[in-house]
């Protein structure tokens, strides 16, 4: 990018980063290189460097370029999903190194620590980060600390930690190596138009794209942005080593929804702010979760933290019902995802349609029985970009009826 273009706000980026003309035709929307080699000039001479699609893709290379600008980083690097993006982040690990992990987190990344690193000798220790993170960290890093690793907005319920009150504690720690530990942040969440990790102190910020990024529940897809070249360094040669690497056509489908990016993200934060304040106000309710709901008995614990860090709050709701007619907490939950008309009941987010799950039974399910185990009655929202009138009504008939 130009020096010119460093002046540009988010949502200008969000169209125009990584999207620039097609260098050869001038077309405005660039081609799809759906290709898996290229023609070399010589034996072991790439043409300006394309050399096989597992190591490079001109159309993966946009989206690489665009999240890097949205996230105000130097680099960005693309995977086949979320949890390969996560995989390979956490191979800057080496068996006995310790990663901190923020006590609540999407389970597949739980899964991963667990199910998968463990017994490779990576040892996962997962902390409360939300109240006193200097505190907390205070206790918690060793010289075996590589990884801090941090959901914020947290994945189902919603917590915040202060990324540059993380970032400040590990400043002058010397974990493995003798090295700083890294801070990764999951912004999936919050999304660039949220808020952005690496100017708050975070070394990687990574998301599945497959989410916001996206937009359009039509591609599984991930990508992380660093501003540290050893790092970009390291886990660029993971990526062509590992091989865990997307498609041109579903980097096409990313680079096509982050053009709206700034509009739906907007959308997406006004509906969840009515649908959340429509929650508050039931008493069959018993909590709401919503980091841009400041006020009455349902506000955000760090409601502050949320407007100081945070430029949208997001789209996102969590919320548990109350009993109510005989029916337990659980049972309600179940049949309100049943009832409900215009939110889907299905995994995943961040798409222009309403979604609805409970989180026990569907996404959280391998965290059952370990210190992470969410409620049985909770349910996460993801508010699209429907009306939000049409929303709110839909809430309260499916709570009605459950």
């Amino acid at each position: 990018m130009t020096d010119h273009d460093r002046t540009w706000r988010i949502e200008t980026l969000a169209v125009h980063a990584g999207q620039e003309p097609d260098e050869l035709t001038g077309a405005v929307a660039p081609p799809i290189y759906q290709t898996s080699t290229y023609r070399q000039d010589a034996v072991g001479v790439p043409r300006d460097g394309w050399e096989y699609a597992r190591t490079q893709n001109p159309t993966r290379s946009r989206l690489e370029r665009a999240v890097a600008a949205l996230e105000g980083g130097s680099h960005g690097l693309a995977f086949a999903s979320g949890s390969a993006t996560t995989a390979v982040i956490a191979e800057l690990a080496a068996p006995g190194d310790e990663v901190i992990v923020s006590d609540d987190v999407y389970g597949g990344t739980f899964r991963l620590f667990e199910r998968v690193l463990r017994a490779k000798g990576v040892d996962a220790r997962y902390v409360d980060l939300t109240g006193d993170p200097a505190g907390a960290l205070g206790a918690a890093l060793t010289e075996r600390t590589r990884l801090v690793w941090v959901e914020t907005p947290s994945n189902p319920w919603l917590k915040l930690i202060d990324l540059a009150a993380v970032a400040g504690a590990l400043r002058d720690h010397r974990g493995s190596g003798g090295e700083r530990p890294v801070l990764v942040a999951d912004n999936t969440f919050a999304s660039p138009l949220g808020q952005r990790p690496l100017a708050l102190g975070a070394d990687i910020a990574y998301h599945s794209a497959t989410k916001y990024l996206a937009g359009h529940s039509d591609t599984v897809n991930g990508v992380l942005a660093t501003s540290r070249e050893d790092l970009h360094e390291r886990l660029a040669f993971l990526q062509n080593a590992i091989g865990a690497v997307p498609g041109p056509f579903d980097c096409f489908l990313v680079l096509r929804g982050l053009r709206t990016l700034a509009l739906r993200v907007e959308r997406h934060t006004a509906n969840a702010l009515a649908v959340a304040r429509a929650l508050a106000a039931r008493p069959d309710v018993a909590v709401v979760r919503y980091p841009g709901l400041a006020e009455g008995p349902h506000a955000h614990p760090q409601a502050a933290l949320a407007a100081r860090q945070m430029a949208l709050p997001g789209g996102m709701v969590s919320f548990l019902p109350a009993a109510r007619a005989g029916r337990s907490p659980e049972e309600r939950a179940r049949r309100f995802c049943e009832a409900t008309r215009v939110f889907t009941l299905a995994e995943s987010l961040g798409g222009v349609e309403s979604l609805c799950e409970v989180p026990a039974a569907m996404t959280h399910g391998s965290v059952a029985g370990s210190a992470l185990e969410v409620p049985a009655s909770l349910v996460r929202l993801s508010v699209g970009i429907e009306h939000a009138d049409d929303l709110v009504a839909d809430v309260a008939q499916a709570l009605d009826r459950a």
